[in-house]
């Protein structure tokens, strides 16, 4: 399961794999299916190339909302005169790399789910500390010193981790890359010094959690 660190990374957008229509039902034939996997399996891709498709409306339901690749095709949509509309669990009111401030600030009507129980439930309870904890740790090794910080305004990177029940990097690459080969790798190298982390809890079910990671110096 895909999950994103907002704290950047919660269930991601949408669960994996996906499957999306690419032929008109014309009478008996059958539409042709493409199968997604995540990660590295072109989930992101085939959900951006399906937005960039869209003429009238895009409608988004998710728990937690931290791509920043998919919150721009949402508007560059909205550019195009797609009707976009999202809604939001309540958590995403003050998760601190969740994209909904970008999305409000873009013009696009985006709503606060606060009246169903899904950020109350206590494995998601136990999820949000663990986050944290991994925010935590990983900070004492991030950021770079301050001079350096003042070269770097406006950077960001993020790096998708896979995390195993006991607490150890079982595999993580680049998402985005900042376009500063210093930066890219100060912050790669702050999530392997903070290796091992926390155990996974043993009320989470997961053995393996894969979590973004959001870094940027402002």
């Amino acid at each position: 399961m895909k999950r994103i660190l907002t704290l950047f990374v919660a269930p991601i957008l949408f669960t994996c794999p996906f499957i999306f229509p690419t032929a008109s039902y014309v009478q008996e034939k059958s539409p042709n299916l493409e199968v997604y996997f995540s990660p590295h399996g072109g989930c992101t891709d085939a959900i951006i190339r399906e937005l960039n498709k869209a003429k009238i409306t895009i409608l988004v339901h998710a728990y937690s909302f931290t791509s920043a690749p998919i919150a721009k095709a949402l508007l560059n949509a909205h550019k195009r005169g797609v009707k976009v509309e999202v809604i939001l669990d309540k958590s995403q009111r003050t998760h601190k790399y969740s994209e909904t401030d970008f999305l409000v600030n873009s013009g696009i009507r985006t709503y606060i789910d606060a009246a169903h129980t899904v950020g109350r439930i206590t494995g998601e309870s136990l999820m949000e500390k663990y986050y944290s904890a991994i925010w935590q740790r990983i900070k004492q090794n991030w950021p770079p010193p301050q001079s350096e910080l003042k070269n770097m305004k406006g950077l960001e990177t993020i790096i998708q981790v896979k995390i195993g029940r006991e607490g150890m990097l079982k595999d993580m690459w680049y998402e985005k890359r900042s376009g500063n080969t210093v930066y890219d790798q100060g912050v790669w190298e702050a999530i392997k010094k903070s290796e091992p982390f926390a155990p996974i809890p043993k009320e989470i079910k997961e053995d393996v959690l894969e979590i973004g990671i959001r870094f940027h110096p402002d």
